[in-house]
């Protein structure tokens, strides 16, 4: 949870520093996110059968993680 600034007051120098390096680990997992979600499965309900759920979930972060090594 990043540092929040006291009312009246300011964020100390080593404050900003571990608000900042929390920003810079966090838009790593939200472009993650944001790239799953572009499969509907996972931004929309899910009216299939719930105990193939997790396999789905699994083989859309396959691809993912495969179009991730093919950009390298």
């Amino acid at each position: 949870i990043p540092r929040k600034k006291p009312k009246n007051g300011k964020l100390s120098l080593l404050e900003k520093d571990y608000n900042r390096a929390l920003a810079q680990e966090r838009i790593v997992i939200e472009h993650v996110n944001r790239s799953l979600k572009i499969f509907k499965i996972l931004s929309s309900r899910y009216r299939n059968r719930r105990r193939r759920y997790a396999k789905r979930c699994n083989l859309l972060s396959a691809i993912y993680n495969y179009e991730l090594a093919l950009g390298d």
